[in-house]
């Protein structure tokens, strides 16, 4: 680890749990709505499609978390130890 603040996990499931639902009902129906003898043609792109929705969301969901973790890490501007550094 290069020392960044890890992000919040319990608060990324919590972000993500209503997705998690709703991916699970696109799943649910696209298999559901599948004619009979095509289960499978029929159900698998939109499972894919939802799949990488999900996929997307989560890691873009991450990415801020880990951002926000960061920035939280360090002080505002104007309370840094070194007033050489601040304009005048």
């Amino acid at each position: 680890m290069d020392g960044s603040p890890n992000l919040d996990r319990n608060e990324l499931r919590e972000r993500m749990r209503a997705e998690f639902e709703r991916l699970l009902e696109k799943v649910a129906n696209a298999v559901d709505d599948a004619p009979r003898g095509r289960w499978i043609r029929d159900s698998e792109e939109p499972v894919r499609d939802a799949l990488d929705h999900f996929r997307a969301v989560t890691y873009e969901t991450a990415l801020q978390l880990k951002v926000d973790a960061a920035e939280a890490a360090f002080p505002p501007s104007g309370q840094r130890d070194n007033p050489a550094t601040l304009p005048s």
